[in-house]
């Protein structure tokens, strides 16, 4: 699932598009307005966030919204700071 989520994360619409989610869940098609590309490839995006667990759907009515599962964020910080720790003193 780590590469999934580093490799999600490389590309900057996706990591625009977790930024917007930061404010709370939103559709596609709020989404969407946010930028100049179709919906099937906002929908192309959307799904790898999805298989990456950063970002998770609900149905309401006939609308989907995204949202952004932090729990993966929060995955990926502790394995990064695991890297941060102290030096050996040589």
């Amino acid at each position: 699932m780590l590469q999934e989520t580093i490799k999600a994360l490389a590309d900057p619409t996706r990591r625009r598009i977790l930024e917007l989610l930061k404010k709370g869940p939103l559709s596609a098609g709020e989404l969407g307005k946010e930028f100049d590309m179709t919906g099937a490839t906002m929908s192309h995006h959307l799904s790898i966030l999805k298989k990456a667990g950063l970002a998770q759907d609900t149905k309401k009515g006939t609308f989907i919204y995204y949202e952004i599962n932090t729990s993966v964020m929060e995955d990926l910080i502790s394995w990064v700071v695991s890297f941060m720790g102290e030096k050996d003193e040589q």
